[in-house]
């Protein structure tokens, strides 16, 4: 739980009173009761109307705003403020302001346009965040802290650049190290001095988003950058724990974000938190892998949704309404795969600027008789019934797929084999797979302990950081089935090829070698095909984008290509480890042979869906005291049916019990507690 004087689903969102007067936040408290809202999100963009220069601070509105809140009956989830800089900071320091790929320094304007590395951007952010723990440590109305707000960007400037080295210096202790790590004897790269070293941008070994010539270089300043911005939340996180050392203190995620390393964040989070923006056409397995990973940063535990919008959003380039409906079944989704919040972004819609056609609880015209309010203050209502029913509930899954940023950075930095590869997509399709089983799947670090696990997935393990094929090789050993795919086994955690045939670490593990890697173009196709029936699996199916020209060194040899100069080489294989099997993909296949592999390897370890449903009928479950949820989703827009089979549940939100063949109508939601 995460306050005990909130005991139920946290519901509620980012406000933004400073925009308007009295009167209208008069009248948002009014609509705040009657749409269940019980939590705001204030704080988050006003340092400067709390600093107006160096040595001013003004508290009085903010000790207003929290106080009317919490007279209404409203909890407050207190922002530090420090995610956009005042403007007369960067007039009279500008080393706060960043540096772009190209050289070009940035004026005041956006946000997160403070320099990580500034030492003025650190002292006023930890100096603010120090003086709102200070006055704010025993007010009633503060259940979380909440610092700056969606950490992200990079920098280029001279201050970067000095830490930068200084963060090598840290990492590799000597320049005879660090030139072995870059292999910088490629392209006459040899260091002597750690001043010579700049940072990788536009003006040295970058070309563009995805392209270096020094990937170890480049990888290493991917992790000076997240690890630069963790630097500066862990200055305002020290200081709010030096005033409340009980305190609940985040900040907002953005799931499946490229330039910050979440799993390293969690480790100073007491409590994930996210913001989640598919779009229309988002596959919603893809939103549940997200809240999967969310969940999986810290073991499992439960986590918050700080921001999704009510109705629309405003950046794509197409922002659809959520048709009737959506909202709450996303909603709903979020809470089965492990959220114990429900917020928006945003309470009330802004009148101006870029997020004037943003989504909000309360609509331009102002008032409560809106479609969107409407569907907002039915979910207040089931939330307030629901009180603490699933809150700490778990998530518990027999399924991993491994998910590692130095892996995603290393992947996309990659000079070949193909423009065509995408990490995250790959982790995707395999998770999918199960998706459309109802089998539960964590996204799980490297880190991770995979003793409590069936099956291990690690799609595209390109990078094998130190330890961790040994880590798979005891997992296998001890009875548990692992899968990986093409190109991996590849580089060490540097970047640098682990020579003597690919897979690397993993060619013990898997029983092969891959001697060749075959990049196809988008319209070309290979096939695999099936030595032998292998469950639902027979006959022939299309692979494509990455083949690779694989010999057996003990591995069974499932299926071979079809087609090509390399036809009748392997392309699935299983190999028997220990009391375990690992198995290898070499190419990329069609989503029918996932299915049936997948199936047939959790099949193979009795791990059954939790419910046969139809397409777009998901099912997840969380588990409390020993018993369990299931939250039956349908995505579809009709009516759709499933078997309860010989059990019997009870609909939490309609108090019906259902029994035998049960209905669910078109984004409908039903809570099931099993009989």
């Amino acid at each position: 739980m995460i306050s005990s004087k909130l005991p139920k689903m946290f519901y509620g969102g980012d406000y933004n009173p400073e925009q308007w007067d009295h009167e209208t936040h008069l009248e948002d408290l009014r609509m705040f009761k009657l749409a269940g809202i019980d939590i705001a999100t204030i704080n988050v963009f006003s340092w400067a109307l709390i600093q107006p220069d160096e040595v001013t601070y003004r508290f009085e509105e903010l000790d207003q705003l929290i106080n009317s809140l919490y007279e209404n009956g409203v909890y407050v989830c207190l922002a530090t403020s420090t995610a956009a800089h005042p403007a007369w900071m960067a007039k009279k320091y500008p080393d706060v302001l960043r540096v772009d790929a190209d050289g070009r320094k940035r004026k005041f304007g956006g946000r997160h346009n403070s320099c990580p590395n500034s030492p003025t951007y650190r002292k006023y952010s930890e100096k603010i965040a120090d003086k709102l723990a200070e006055r704010y440590k025993d007010h009633p109305a503060v259940l979380v802290w909440h610092i700056s707000n969606e950490y992200g960007g990079d920098c280029y400037c001279d201050n970067c650049e000095k830490a930068f080295r200084v963060y090598l210096k840290e990492r590799y202790k000597t320049l005879d190290q660090l030139n072995q790590a870059w292999n910088t004897n490629f392209w006459g790269h040899t260091f002597y001095d750690w001043d010579e070293i700049v940072l990788p941008s536009n003006l040295s070994e970058h070309w563009g988003n995805n392209n270096s010539t020094f990937q170890g270089i480049s990888l290493d300043y991917s992790r000076f950058n997240s690890d630069s911005m963790l630097d500066c939340y862990r200055l305002e996180y020290d200081v709010i724990k030096k005033h409340v050392p009980d305190s609940v203190v985040t900040t907002n995620l953005m799931g499946f974000f490229k330039q910050l390393d979440y799993f390293k964040w969690a480790k100073y989070m007491d409590i994930i938190s996210w913001d989640s923006y598919p779009g229309l056409a988002t596959p919603f397995s893809f939103t549940a892998m997200a809240h999967d990973l969310m969940r999986g940063l810290k073991d499992g535990q439960p986590f918050m949704l700080m921001e999704q919008t009510p109705s629309q959003q405003n950046w794509q380039p197409y922002n659809s309404l959520k048709r009737p409906g959506v909202m709450r079944l996303w909603s709903y989704q979020t809470i089965a795969h492990g959220a114990d919040t429900v917020m928006f972004f945003q309470l009330r819609r802004s009148i101006g600027a870029c997020e004037k056609y943003h989504g909000a609880v309360i609509e331009h015209v102002g008032h409560e008789n809106t479609r969107v309010f409407r569907e907002v203050a039915q979910l207040g209502k089931e939330l307030q019934l629901l009180g603490d029913k699933t809150l700490d509930a778990t998530v518990e899954s027999k399924v991993a797929i491994v998910f590692d940023w130095d892996n995603w950075w290393a992947i996309e930095k990659s000079s070949g084999p193909t423009v065509a590869l995408n990490y995250v997509d790959q982790i995707h399709k395999y998770y999918a797979a199960f998706f459309r089983r109802n089998i539960q799947v964590d996204i799980v670090s490297v880190d991770t302990d995979l003793s409590k696990y069936d099956i291990v997935l690690a799609p595209v393990l390109y990078m094998v950081k130190p330890g961790f094929a040994a880590k798979l090789e005891k997992f296998v050993e001890a009875g548990g089935t692992f899968l990986t795919t093409f190109f991996s086994g590849i580089v060490n955690e540097s970047d640098l090829v682990t020579t003597g045939g690919y897979p690397g670490e993993l060619r013990k593990l898997l029983g092969i070698w891959v001697e060749e890697i075959d990049a196809l173009l988008p319209e070309q196709k290979n096939s695999i095909v099936l030595k032998d029936t292998y469950g639902d699996l027979q006959g022939k199916y299309e692979c494509g984008m990455l083949c690779d020209l694989l010999h057996s060194e003990g591995a069974e040899v499932i299926a071979e290509y079809g087609d090509d100069f390399y036809q009748g080489m392997p392309v699935v294989t299983r190999n028997t480890f220990g009391q375990g099997e690992a198995w290898y993909v070499a190419s990329d296949p069609e989503e029918r042979f996932l299915d049936g592999l997948l199936g047939q390897l959790a099949a193979a370890k009795n791990i059954h869906p939790l419910l046969e449903t139809p397409d777009g009928v998901e099912v997840s479950a969380r588990t409390k005291d020993g018993k369990q949820y299931l939250f039956v989703m349908n995505h579809n827009a009709t009516t759709q049916s499933y078997e309860l089979g010989n059990g019997k549940a009870q609909d939490l939100l309609t108090d019906r019990e259902l029994s035998g063949s049960v209905e669910i109508e078109g984004r409908g939601v039903q809570l099931l507690e099993m009989k």
